[in-house]
């Protein structure tokens, strides 16, 4: 079969000056039959085709009609379709939109979480500060949060195993609310036996007791082993129950998942960086040991010059403790206790950051707690004030490391202005810091343990309210 020319005969010019373009629109046109063996046509046509300048002079001279179209298939037309869509566009695809009201219930939902969350975490610092040698792990987990925001992390995730405490907490909410049947029906056993001894009625409260007992234990272990999330306690799939609920290999993991669970709490690492930066803030506060000497049997004169000169040092010292718990708790070595120049450097850079933090350290969230100090917590309720103190200085630490993670983000200071406020600063953070020591004097005769506030500092130390009634 000879292949029809295709340049008309009434153009024999076009056709005998332009030879090589007639086989190269050949080449670049094909038949049908043979456009889907085709995948190297474009380097072909690339190659043997004239250089796009001269193929332009030549379409000038050349009608359009002069070439008649030709079928194309299928997929060729797709794929010009295809080629020819913007680069944002994709085929076939839909733009998601959220409605308003999901928006909204999914707002709402977050945020009853993570207050739940929030409050979770703090009634477990409260319980683990009112215990003793336990409590450094409340205090070593508020370092890490001063810490981790000095290192740069977000605000979000500068309290670690906040899902976690909410777990807990739900946990310990289901295991209140379980525990409700069991003892209504040993209560009424107890009324039932005050009104006759080994009755009927009480031998059978408590055969339900036992019931409901056991019952309660399976429904928490049920969904405890499904994840503890609100929708297993709520809903125990009684059919997942009894197809897999009597099977080994559904509880054979626990024990594996509830240890993995314990060790990403990390109570040794936080116990460990409580107990250094206890250890250390102890030696920045020997000065207030001088203070409890010279005033424990209220002697003046000399004892008295060697107090006031004792105050002076711990006023000195207090000028730069909270930010270097701040940056030992960053730097997690114990030397980072003690260095001053890399403090002083950080308050060049953000000194109004510094005023603020040092204000809510010392003045904003710990002088109302000393109300709390006046008379003794009984220990049955010990993490009850506990509570509050944590409440408190939990952002107290977290400004510092915010303050401290401004600083180290800001260029070195340069110009007038910048001097200006290093000095301004300076002239208030001695009222700032005097303020915060004038409540610890007067604490010591309102408090219950008197002059051992000086050494109870929850602002700087471990936030408990008394070291005797523990």
């Amino acid at each position: 079969m000879t292949r029809r020319d295709p340049v008309p005969r009434s153009y024999p010019a076009a056709n005998e000056e332009a030879p090589e373009l007639s086989a190269c629109v050949d080449k670049a046109l094909p038949e049908s039959s043979d456009a889907k063996n085709n995948g190297n046509s474009e380097s072909q046509i690339s190659d043997q085709c004239p250089e796009p300048i001269l193929a332009t002079l030549v379409a000038t001279q050349i009608p359009t009609d002069a070439f008649p179209a030709r079928p194309m298939d299928a997929a060729a037309t797709a794929a010009i379709n295809t080629t020819s869509k913007e680069p944002h566009e994709s085929v076939g695809e839909k733009p998601v939109k959220r409605g308003l009201i999901r928006l909204v219930v999914g707002g709402v939902v977050w945020l009853i979480r993570g207050t739940f969350c929030l409050i979770s975490l703090t009634v477990i610092l409260a319980v683990l500060t009112a215990i003793p040698i336990v409590q450094l792990i409340a205090f070593g987990y508020l370092l890490n949060v001063s810490g981790r925001l000095a290192n740069g992390s977000k605000l979000k995730d500068s309290l670690p195993h906040f899902r976690q405490a909410g777990q807990l907490g739900l946990a310990a909410i289901a295991i209140f609310v379980a525990a409700l049947p069991t003892q209504s029906l040993a209560h009424f056993e107890s009324v039932a036996n005050l009104i006759n001894q080994g009755s009927e009625q009480a031998n059978q409260m408590r055969t339900l007791a036992l019931a409901a007992s056991v019952f309660m234990t399976a429904y928490l272990l049920w969904a405890w082993n499904r994840g503890g999330s609100l929708a297993n306690y709520l809903w125990p799939q009684p059919k997942l129950l009894l197809k897999e609920g009597w099977r080994w290999r559904t509880w054979q993991t626990a024990p594996d998942r509830l240890w993995e669970f314990t060790v990403n709490l990390q109570a040794p690492k936080y116990f460990w960086l409580g107990l250094r930066g206890a250890a250390g803030t102890l030696v920045w506060l020997a000065p207030s040991f001088v203070i409890i000497a010279a005033f424990r049997n209220g002697e003046t004169g000399l004892a008295g010059l060697v107090g006031f000169a004792a105050l002076l040092l711990l006023g000195l010292g207090l000028l730069y403790l909270p930010m270097l718990q701040a940056h030992f708790a960053a730097e997690n070595r114990f030397r980072a206790l003690f260095a001053l120049r890399t403090i002083r450097r950080d308050f060049r850079r953000a000194p109004w950051s510094w005023l603020a933090a040092m204000v809510i350290c010392l003045v904003i969230t710990p002088i109302p707690l000393y109300l709390l100090k006046i008379e003794a917590t009984p220990r049955e309720v010990m993490w009850a004030p506990c509570l509050i103190f944590v409440a408190f200085i939990l952002p107290a630490r977290m400004a510092t490391g915010l303050a401290l993670r401004r600083a180290r983000r800001m260029p070195e200071p340069v110009g007038l202005w910048k001097k200006i406020s290093r000095n301004l600063i300076r002239l208030v953070m001695p009222p700032v810091i005097g303020v915060y020591l004038l409540f610890v004097y007067v604490s010591q005769y309102t408090s219950w343990d008197g002059l051992l506030t000086w050494v109870q500092q929850h602002a700087i130390l471990i936030p408990v309210p008394f070291l005797n009634g523990v």
